[in-house]
């Protein structure tokens, strides 16, 4: 079913702070972004809740947003640059676009949401100069959908996740805890450096230029209008017989809920591709903050990820066990240990000295990843965790990109995982009919 969704109000909103005995902070300042978002797409990545009657006013949410942002100051700010060009968070408190709209149907008519409903609920944001962008949603039934967008280069996912905990915390008349670590200088290199990796050609070329990686003649001649986004539900009880099917690693410890789910999908979506090249590759999202040593605390506030890059010959899927692959997975994922961060380190730190660290991103021109696949796991981050005073939500998911080949791993409201999936319309069919076979 179409829907109408109507603009009414667009304003910023800046940080409130409270007590009259110390004035408010300087909005003069800035802060210099880390070596792990220099090499992020400035892009804004959009996340839709829905939460059904009651919920909160828009008045309401927008005071706590106020509130809260005194302690994430960096989200009313904005991008420049400095005197050597490098890209920095201006911290001068202009404020966070806050927009509210109203939908002319009851939400039980538009769930679930298709592609262009979910478009519907943000802005474009071509043009656009704000970090954090935030469109309330009212439906004729009184319930809420609320979209934050925000840009990569200042937050990573679980840092997006602790943020919107604080904001319900805020609501609910709560104390931020714990409270976020916003140094982005805490990343030294070492003395003497060892840049052991390739950094150069992992993530400042493979990690920005997806173009080159892919061999058109190999691509199905479909369009933009041919991807489908399409919802997977995976229920405890199929993750764990997924996880027994896939079993341990050589470690004799048993593969993760991620490694298993991954592994089955890639060798479900190779299957239904029907790919006639040799190989087949995966990009990973690999969270740092347990991985540096001494680890870095979760409330860190910023990105500190990189891309881990398992590749197989397709051949080797589709002969192979669940287990060979989730092996594949596993040790491309491990190698980016405490050495491989530092290693980068010490290489943006020393190598790229004098240069722009950001690289520059044209407009992106792929249609498809085909034959190869992105992973983007929100798993044991705590996005379902988000309280406003009225209960937890009746949804959370990512909004629609129309990229073949790019899924998302969302931890489930009720339990188990949700994928989002998006592959060609012409594959979608066998997709549906194998995707709970475990085999």
């Amino acid at each position: 079913m179409s829907i109408k969704v109507q603009q009414l109000s667009s304003k910023l909103v800046g940080p409130i702070y409270s007590g009259n005995e110390q004035p408010p902070p300087d909005t003069n300042q800035f802060a210099p972004l880390s070596v792990f978002d220099w090499y992020i797409p400035d892009e804004h990545v959009p996340v839709i809740y829905a939460f059904k009657t009651p919920n909160p006013s828009n008045a309401f949410l927008e005071q706590g947003l106020g509130k809260v942002l005194s302690e994430y100051r960096v989200w009313a700010g904005r991008l420049g640059k400095d005197e050597n060009n490098h890209s920095i968070i201006l911290v001068n408190d202009k404020g966070v676009r806050f927009i509210e709209a109203s939908a002319d149907r009851a939400l039980e008519q538009v769930m679930p949401f298709n592609q262009s409903t979910l478009l519907t609920l943000h802005p474009d944001f071509e043009g656009m100069k704000e970090i954090l962008i935030i469109q309330l949603t009212r439906f004729t039934c009184g319930s809420l959908v609320i979209s934050f967008s925000s840009n990569h280069m200042v937050a990573d996912g679980f840092s997006v996740s602790q943020f919107l905990v604080s904001w319900g915390r805020v609501c609910r008349g709560l104390d931020i805890n714990p409270r976020p670590l916003h140094n982005r200088e805490i990343f030294v290199p070492r003395n003497p450096c060892r840049v052991e990796f390739d950094h150069q050609s992992l993530e400042f070329t493979k990690g920005v230029i997806n173009d080159v990686f892919i061999d058109p003649s190999n691509v199905p001649p479909y369009s933009e209008e041919d991807v489908i986004y399409h919802k997977l539900h995976f229920p405890t009880e199929f993750i764990a017989k997924l996880k027994s099917k896939a079993g341990s690693s050589v470690s004799g410890k048993p593969y993760t809920t991620f490694e298993s789910l991954v592994a089955h999908l890639w060798r479900t979506i190779t299957k239904v591709r029907g790919l006639t090249c040799q190989t087949t590759e995966i990009k990973i999202a690999v969270n740092g903050r347990k991985r540096l040593i001494p680890c870095i605390p979760d409330e860190y506030f910023g990105n500190l990820v990189l891309c881990a890059y398992p590749a197989a010959q397709v051949k080797e899927l589709m002969n192979g066990s669940l287990r060979h692959t989730a092996s594949i997975i596993h040790e491309s994922v491990v190698r980016l240990n405490d050495d491989y961060f530092k290693s980068y380190i010490d290489f943006v730190s020393n190598d790229m000295q004098g240069e722009n660290p950001t690289p520059e991103r044209g407009e992106r021109t792929l249609v498809a990843l085909w034959p190869n696949l992105e992973f983007d796991s929100w798993l044991g981050f705590p996005f379902n965790e988000v309280d406003f005073g009225f209960g937890k939500p009746c949804l959370f998911m990512p909004s629609f990109d129309s990229l073949e080949g790019l899924v998302y791993l969302v931890p489930a409201i009720d339990g188990g995982v949700d994928v989002y999936v998006c592959l060609f319309k012409q594959q979608m069919a066998l997709f549906d009919q194998i995707c709970y076979s475990i085999y």
